[in-house]
């Protein structure tokens, strides 16, 4: 079984908003605090109570900052982001990077790490894109830069505390005029968040409402972490929780939705199934070179696969089996490759069914260099040809190639 959240942001999202509503759905909130002690990060308090929404039962977040008002907010009820827009005029800054080392510097575990780097990488590279800057140098706003590592690293640790495996989103709301930030009116909803919705391509829908509904924070998370964008998935629920925004806003409650199930896992499931045929022959009087031939013959007649197992047949001589896996329209085309190609005499078949995980495939680039990659159940696959020729001509090693394909991946893609 795979433990799936999937987030309905029909009223926007925010940090805090995402991380509460998680605790409403049944993530500890001492075993939350615990996690996040785990960053070498002082001056902030982190708490949740429970309040009503348009009279639905939810629940708040608070990051209280030392020395500053509690958990900065503007009026539209959300969160602040926590960055470069940022209304809060304090003087200090803390750079993507500083950050970045924090996190690889704080006692958390692998998963919570891992979803926190994606997250703040993502936010920095949008609004380095934004500002003309690199990533590394894109600066926080020292109290905004404490809320958002707090919100982003809380929402990791409820994840992990509710052993979440795989994340669903649905289309994020979002308003509409302007809002008022410390650069001046900005366009809502705010560039960040247009640019964080394009880099994944992610659904969104606009409402009349000039609040921010949905800020850059929350989108990160969402973007960076979601594995689909839609509607509830077919699973069985477990719990469902609300976390608040600031305003009890009439006539919409200002929640996020988060419902935790259970969905059975895709490659146990024995339907519905591909039909598929396999054709075999065994050959005994071909060389090495004919057989790697024959299996790159049978890929370019549009076999799904083809591979060749070593045999000893009778009177002890050593043999081959090639195999084609195809689909039963390219049933003609394949075997008579297979026949023509081994020169056997005739060929067996059997029809079988596959159940083919469901993947994404995209394109990366490095260095400027397209490579291919195949995403599954948070894994990437590059492809060895694009990752070998780009290797090739920028005089690298292959491992650091596929290192870095694999990461663009990650940070761009579905996981």
């Amino acid at each position: 079984m795979t433990r799936t959240a999937w987030f309905h942001c029909f009223a926007g999202t925010a940090g805090d908003m995402t991380m509460a509503s998680l605790v409403h759905a049944g993530a500890d909130p001492m075993a939350i605090a615990e996690i996040v002690g785990g960053l070498p990060l002082d001056g902030y308090a982190l708490g949740f109570e429970p309040v009503l929404r348009c009279g639905i039962a939810a629940t708040q977040a608070h990051v209280a900052v030392l020395g500053e008002h509690e958990h900065s907010l503007l009026d539209d009820g959300h969160e602040h982001d926590g960055h470069e827009h940022g209304d809060r005029g304090h003087a200090d800054h803390r750079p993507y990077r500083v950050i970045r080392d924090l996190l690889d510097a704080a006692d958390l575990p692998h998963r919570v790490r891992d979803r926190a780097q994606r997250t703040f990488r993502l936010l920095a590279e949008v609004e380095g894109a934004m500002h003309r800057v690199e990533p590394d140098d894109v600066e926080f706003h020292e109290v905004g830069a404490v809320d958002a590592i707090v919100d982003i690293v809380g929402t990791c640790a409820a994840l992990e505390v509710l052993g979440i495996d795989r994340i669903v989103c649905s289309p994020i709301t979002v308003g509409q005029g302007t809002v008022h930030a410390a650069h001046g009116d900005l366009p809502n909803p705010a560039p960040a968040v247009v640019e964080l919705l394009a880099r994944r391509g992610a659904p969104s829908r606009g409402i009349a409402d000039h609040k921010e509904l949905a800020t850059p924070t929350g989108v990160a998370l969402m973007t960076a972490l979601a594995d689909e964008f839609g509607p509830m998935p077919a699973f069985t629920v477990r719990s469902v929780g609300y976390g608040a925004g600031t305003a009890d806003i009439p006539g919409r409650p200002n929640v996020v939705q988060v419902v935790v199930g259970d969905e059975a896992d895709a490659s146990l499931t024995p339907e519905p199934g591909q039909p598929v045929q396999l054709f075999e022959v065994n050959v005994d009087d071909a060389t090495g070179e004919v057989v790697a031939h024959t299996i790159a013959a049978l890929l370019t007649a549009g076999a799904h696969d083809a591979w060749a197992t070593p045999i000893v047949m009778k009177k002890g001589r050593p043999a081959h089996t090639v195999h084609a896996l195809c689909d039963p329209a390219r049933a003609a085309e394949v075997s008579a490759v297979l026949v023509r190609e081994t020169g056997s005499l005739g060929l067996r078949g059997t029809l079988l069914q596959r159940w083919p995980q469901q993947r994404t495939e995209l394109t990366v680039h490095v260095q400027g260099h397209s490579v291919g990659v195949k995403m599954a159940d948070g894994r990437a696959k590059v492809e060895h040809d694009d990752a070998a020729r780009a290797a090739a001509a920028l005089g690298w090693p292959l491992r650091e190639v596929l290192r870095q394909a694999a990461e663009a991946a990650h940070r761009h893609g579905p996981v």
